[in-house]
């Protein structure tokens, strides 16, 4: 098995046996929506809400090592906690609570990797919202690989109703209209359009 594949599963089993709502963005995501590419970690949103954080953390960082020697301290500031699986795959966890995220959590949906098994991903949509909103070039290729792959098939309105107020709370609206623009060249590019 794919060892990206293999610590997405050791994470995963693990949030399910605790109960927790949670889904893959990043990386993993991408191998579902957009073009294949190598990956060296696992992006994980896990929601925790505000206020609760540390129970979360402190669950965690019993069952996985932490990356960093102050993990528990960056996760509790920061909201990304900091970890790798027992093969040493980096695997990053965003504590989740903003509304937006629990409604990616709510529409993700089971990614089939073998025969026996699957992983939670993000919707397609969710997956360009939480791409633009991290505007790395690198996110802007995923994102072009994913309107590219699922062309003609993207709820174009979900992702803008969902992207636009978090840009506007980073002050990047202009990353609307870079994607925008991505958007409408699939279009007239896609034959069946």
């Amino acid at each position: 098995m794919n060892p990206i594949f293999g610590a997405a599963l050791e994470l995963q089993t693990f949030c399910t046996e605790q109960g927790w709502r949670f889904c893959f963005i990043g990386a993993v995501a991408v191998q579902r929506w957009g073009e294949q590419r190598l990956t060296l970690d696992v992006d994980l949103t896990l929601l925790t809400g505000l206020g609760e954080e540390q129970r979360f953390v402190d669950r965690l960082l019993e069952a996985f090592s932490g990356r960093r020697d102050d993990a528990r301290d960056f996760a509790l500031r920061y909201r990304v906690l900091l970890l790798e699986s027992g093969a040493g795959i980096p695997l990053d966890v965003a504590l989740g609570a903003m509304p937006f995220e629990e409604r990616a959590v709510g529409r993700a949906s089971p990614f089939e990797i073998d025969a026996e098994q699957t992983l939670l991903t993000c919707s397609a949509e969710d997956l360009i919202v939480f791409k633009t909103f991290a505007g790395r070039e690198k996110d802007w290729l995923d994102i072009r690989g994913v309107v590219d792959r699922q062309s003609g098939q993207l709820d174009e309105a979900l992702i803008l109703r969902e992207l636009e107020p978090l840009l506007e709370l980073k002050e990047t609206p202009a990353a609307a209209d870079r994607l925008r623009g991505l958007l409408a060249g699939a279009r007239s590019e896609d034959p069946g359009a």
